[in-house]
């Protein structure tokens, strides 16, 4: 196949500020950093990467897309990324949900799973 995916590409009120926040969140690093981008990513060589984009506005509805990550503890990541700035969101999961909704300091959701077994497990 022709094709691979190269970044995501996310828009931000404060860029340099929700890029630090999801830097955190993966420990991952800045690896571009502009007026008007910023780039983060597991290495400098690694695909795919989370670029920051400037927006003026904030954001307002849900949104249409959205990252699931998968911990080894599922509380003590969403107890982490709590500290880190997220909050709880309620996207009409319900309460018998296996994955946890937050939203990170923008209000965009993404899903804190519960942890999933490899192949080799």
């Amino acid at each position: 196949m022709g094709l691979k995916l190269y970044q995501i590409a996310v828009d931000a009120h404060d860029l340099k500020g929700l890029a630090r926040f999801w830097r955190q969140v993966l420990d991952w690093k800045v690896v571009y950093e502009a007026d008007d981008e910023v780039v983060i990513g597991s290495s400098e060589t690694a695909l795919p990467g989370i670029a920051f984009l400037p927006v003026p506005e904030p954001k307002t509805v849900k949104n249409r897309l959205h990252l699931d990550l998968t911990p080894d503890d599922q509380a003590a990541e969403v107890e982490r990324l709590l500290a880190l700035g997220a909050r709880r969101a309620d996207v009409g999961q319900g309460e018998d949900a296996t994955w946890v909704v937050l939203a990170d300091p923008e209000g965009n959701e993404f899903c804190v799973l519960r942890p999933k077994k490899t192949l080799l497990d």
